[in-house]
């Protein structure tokens, strides 16, 4: 390397805040040349690149890794192991495309998830749905989506979600085969429990988009908390709907399948926000060195069409109730009926249920209110109690309402 080179080598490398730790003479083939070895911070490491692209003839190349300090007292190593980089951009970034395996193992585990999902959902073994999280891998597309809405990267966003499509519809179409091969006709308890949403269902997608993008920031070191807890996190959100939706088609209940497609949808938009969100705060842009692909314009495209999309399903939400808000009415008519039953002093609450049916036709299923009191009622006196809260009830929520009073003397 000439000298003129070497003094620029050493220039890029103080302005980006590496330190020089040698400076070796050594040879590429037969030429001789000058060898530096550098530790650059994490968040310096795309200026060093950057600065390095114009130098002639340098070749660069990093090793991440983790470094422990032995210089503190040996009393107190705590001190020189609390401020822990993040990893640098680059490295995100590269780090997320090793994580696109082949397709016939990724539609493999898509189809394994399926089984597992739909065997779950139909015996009711929610341990089996947790198995289905763990071999789902829906985190690789979920991740790399959010990663080329950050970078403004429309291939990488268009394979992305090319593979979204094909797991989901994986899922799906596994589910619905076993469910016409099987000749299930109803849905389970599990089925109707895990479809039905709630006012703060937004909440887990953005959770698990934090999750998932902290984990490919942070650097290994900063947490016990590992990839496959976090892809787990995310296959949460997206499993046991893709499983709902195949299920439902089969058996016929459209109420299952618009509830499952719709929580699709609002996971899919909140993690990719939400991870954006994280790598830009970590010092992910468009532009980068060794990265001339990013586009400003595709970011800000992506980011709008996410927060149209999410608020488009947020709106659904909030005005075809209860069908999206399922839960969180079930919830709001058990404290309703608590309040009226603990109104009078002649009897006591013992226990209310309120669930929500989905054996009819999409819009027709009420809601069934099991509720146990101690007192000494006659029939009559339970009837009137029944239609009293079933007639509160209707007027409220606007729903119809099926109330079983039970009294216990």
């Amino acid at each position: 390397m000439p000298t003129e080179a070497s003094a620029r080598v050493a220039e890029a490398a103080g302005q980006a805040g590496a330190s020089i730790f040698a400076e070796i003479n050594a040879h590429r083939g037969d030429d001789p040349c000058r060898l530096f070895i550098l530790e650059v911070p994490n968040a310096r490491v795309e200026d060093l690149f950057g600065a390095l692209e114009n130098i002639e003839p340098v070749r660069a190349s990093f090793l991440p890794a983790g470094i422990l300090s032995l210089r503190s007292p040996s009393s107190e190593p705590e001190t020189a192991m609390l401020d822990i980089q993040p990893r640098s951009p680059l490295e995100i970034f590269l780090g997320a495309l090793q994580s696109i395996g082949s397709w016939s193992g990724f539609l493999g585990y898509s189809a394994v998830a399926g089984v597992i999902v739909w065997v779950g959902l139909f015996t009711q073994s929610v341990f089996l749905l947790v198995a289905a999280m763990l071999i789902a891998p829906f985190a690789g597309p979920a991740m790399t989506a959010a990663l080329a809405t950050a970078r403004g990267d429309a291939k990488l966003l268009g394979r992305s979600l090319l593979r979204y499509v094909a797991a989901l519809a994986t899922t799906i179409t596994i589910a619905f085969v076993l469910s016409v091969v099987f000749d299930q006709h109803i849905a389970t308890e599990l089925m109707v429990t895990t479809s039905q949403r709630s006012t703060v269902s937004l909440l887990l997608p953005l959770a698990a988009g934090v999750a998932g993008a902290l984990n490919l920031a942070q650097s290994e070191r900063s947490s016990l908390v590992s990839g496959a807890a976090t892809g787990m996190l995310i296959a949460a959100a997206l499993a046991p709907p893709a499983g709902l939706v195949g299920m439902g088609l089969a058996i016929g209940q459209t109420d299952i399948v618009n509830s499952s497609l719709w929580a699709l949808a609002i996971q899919i938009v909140g993690i990719n926000l939400a991870g954006f969100l994280v790598f830009r705060i970590y010092g992910m842009k468009s532009k980068g060195a060794r990265y001339p692909r990013g586009k400003t314009i595709v970011s800000m495209v992506s980011v709008i069409v996410s927060l149209g999309g999410l608020a488009g399903l947020i709106a659904l939400q909030f005005s075809h109730a209860p069908e999206y808000q399922q839960s969180s009415i079930a919830q709001r008519i058990s404290a309703s009926v608590k309040q009226q039953v603990e109104a009078r002093s002649d009897i006591a609450l013992v226990s209310v249920d309120a669930q929500f049916s989905r054996q009819r036709s999409q819009g027709e299923n009420p809601v069934w209110v099991d509720t146990r009191i101690q007192g000494s009622l006659s029939n009559a006196e339970s009837d009137a109690l029944s239609g009293a809260l079933a007639n509160r009830i209707e007027h409220e929520f606007g729903i119809d309402a099926l109330v079983n009073v039970t009294a216990i003397p």
